[in-house]
């Protein structure tokens, strides 16, 4: 048995479809004694609707999976480079490009036959983006084989770098306290120049308020940025929270799945043994019929024995 070529088909089949096929597959392997096979066809889990949606979408749209993929590259570059340009184009990209292929791979799944919910888009939208910001889940998902959707990236907020401050300055010196007093020898024109191109009071009192401002603005855009990673970090926890119920609804749904085809063979079981009972009786009674007719024939044929001996 080719595993490989048994997974990409079964990664490709729908989500409904998935679980009968891989026992169908398990039961093939056994009956050859391919342990290997067994082994790693039997650890398949099925995907969960958003997954396969996303896998689909990677089976048949190359050129966006590749574009989505360069696109994660740039912007992880971007942030580790703090790259405020790059950064500020890549990010104004990322939503409309998610948004475009999350209508696109919506579409594949409606062709394929198969319904999506609000919910499974939110999850797809959830998978690309975690694409963008981890290579590690970029290189999995890359091979169309998703079994659901991963721990929400939290890498790329909102916060980008057109809406940073400037780095921080040091301070510029203290005016120089001015020579003042009566008496004191006039000043050379040369040195009167020189004085002239000092900032007067009125500038340095606003350059400091500018100053405090800044230094305003920038405590602002740390609070916004640390408040942002908060909220991150909430939205993190809400959706490893819906992960897992989902993850355990598509388990049970599962195990529903198996239990039901179990009922279905079980009741056509059920059928066969009970026609096989009414069979059985019919063959009883039969047989009690003809017994009782031979015993007769018998007792008939040994009157007629005995009357002939008198």
């Amino acid at each position: 048995m080719d595993v490989e070529q048994v997974i990409e088909e079964l990664y490709g089949l729908r989500p409904e479809e998935f679980t009968a096929a891989r026992d169908a597959y398990v039961a093939e392997a056994r009956k050859a004694r391919d342990a290997d096979a067994v082994k790693a066809l039997s650890g398949l889990r099925r995907p969960t609707t958003a997954a396969w949606v996303s896998n689909l979408f990677v089976r048949e749209r190359q050129a966006d999976v590749d574009r989505l993929l360069a696109l994660g590259e740039t912007l992880r570059e971007a942030h580790r480079t703090l790259d405020p340009v790059t950064m500020r184009e890549a990010s104004g990209q990322r939503h409309k490009v998610i948004a475009a292929l999350v209508r696109e791979a919506a579409g594949s799944a409606r062709e394929a036959g198969q319904a999506v919910s609000d919910a499974v888009l939110q999850d797809v939208e959830q998978i690309f983006h975690t694409v963008l910001a981890r290579p590690d889940v970029a290189a999995q998902w890359a091979t169309g084989r998703l079994v659901k959707a991963p721990e929400v990236a939290v890498g790329f907020g909102e916060l980008t770098p057109e809406t940073a401050l400037p780095p921080r300055k040091p301070p510029e010196p203290a005016e120089a306290e001015k020579q003042a007093g009566r008496g004191k020898p006039a000043k050379s024109a040369g040195h009167a120049r020189s004085e002239a191109k000092r900032p007067s009071k009125a500038d340095v009192e606003a350059e400091a308020e500018r100053r405090k401002r800044r230094e305003q603005d920038r405590t602002a855009v740390e609070e916004a940025a640390t408040e942002a990673r908060r909220h991150d970090e909430v939205l993190h926890g809400a959706e490893g929270e819906r992960r897992a119920a989902r993850d355990h609804a598509a388990a049970a749904d599962e195990r529903v799945t198996e239990l039901e085809r179990q009922l279905r063979e079980a009741k056509r079981e059920q059928r066969a043994a009970r026609t096989a009972v009414a069979e059985a009786e019919a063959a009883v009674k039969d047989a009690g019929r003809a017994a009782r007719d031979a015993h007769r024939a018998a007792d008939r044929a040994r009157r007629k024995l005995e009357s002939s001996a008198d």
